[in-house]
C-alpha cells in the first residue's frame, strides 16, 4: 500500500431563515451521494422555516450530515480556518445572513464560518433568496463578491423542463455544489445532455 490515504472532502452547509430550507436539505442529501464530509450548521431561523416548510424533524435533518454543530458554538472545528474544507455553501441564504457576512459580523457560528471561509481564500456559495431587492441588498451582495464569495441565487433552468419542485431544487443544489468542484452526474448540461430544439419557424 501506498504512503497516506486519499483525504476524503469537506464542506460545510449552513442553514438560514430564508425561505427554501429544501435546499439545504437537497445539498445535504448530494454530498452523502457524492461521499463528501458535511458540516452542518442550522440558525435559529432556520429551524422555523424548517419547522413551517417541511415534515422534518431536527433529529432527521442532522441525520443526513456528518457533523452537526450548534448555532452559538463559536469554538467549534469550523470556526477555525486551521480546520481544513473544501468551503461552504449556504442555502439558503437570508438577507441577515448575507449582510452579517458582509459586514464580518461573526455573533453566531454559521457566520463564523462563512467568514474563515473567506479569510482563508475558501470557496463560499451563497444561495440568496429574496425578491424584489433594495440597494442595501445589493451593496451587500457586492461586498461579498468583492470579497470572494459567490452569489448564487437558485433560479429556477427552465431549460431543463423541470417536472417538478424536488427537480428544481435538486438542479440548483447540484449547481451550487458544481461552483465547489463537485460534479453531480444526473445534473443536466446545456451542450451536454441538453440542446436545443429548434422550431419550424426558427431562422
Amino acid at each position: 500500500m501506498s504512503g497516506k490515504a486519499a483525504k476524503r472532502r469537506r464542506v460545510i452547509v449552513g442553514i438560514s431563515g430564508a425561505s427554501g430550507f429544501s435546499y439545504g436539505v437537497q445539498v445535504l442529501r448530494l454530498l452523502r451521494l457524492l461521499e463528501v464530509e458535511s458540516h452542518l450548521v442550522i440558525s435559529a431561523a432556520g429551524h422555523l422555516n424548517r419547522e413551517h416548510e417541511t415534515d422534518l424533524s431536527a433529529d432527521d435533518v442532522a441525520a443526513m450530515a456528518d457533523v452537526v454543530y450548534p448555532i452559538r458554538a463559536v469554538g467549534a472545528a469550523i470556526a477555525s480556518g486551521s480546520f481544513r474544507t473544501d468551503g461552504m455553501v449556504v442555502a439558503p441564504c437570508s438577507m441577515h445572513t448575507l449582510a452579517a457576512i458582509a459586514n464580518g459580523l461573526t455573533d453566531n457560528l454559521l457566520t463564523r464560518a462563512a467568514d474563515v471561509v473567506l479569510k482563508e481564500r475558501r470557496r463560499l456559495v451563497l444561495m440568496v433568496r429574496e425578491t424584489p431587492l433594495h440597494a442595501g441588498h445589493l451593496r451587500n451582495m457586492q461586498y461579498v463578491t468583492e470579497a470572494g464569495a459567490i452569489v448564487f441565487p437558485p433560479v429556477p433552468a427552465m431549460y431543463a423542463r423541470p417536472q417538478s419542485v424536488e427537480e428544481i431544487v435538486s438542479h440548483s443544489a447540484a449547481r451550487a455544489l458544481g461552483l465547489l468542484g463537485l460534479d453531480c452526474e444526473e445534473l443536466p448540461r446545456w451542450g451536454e445532455t441538453l440542446t436545443l430544439t429548434r422550431g419550424r419557424n426558427e431562422s
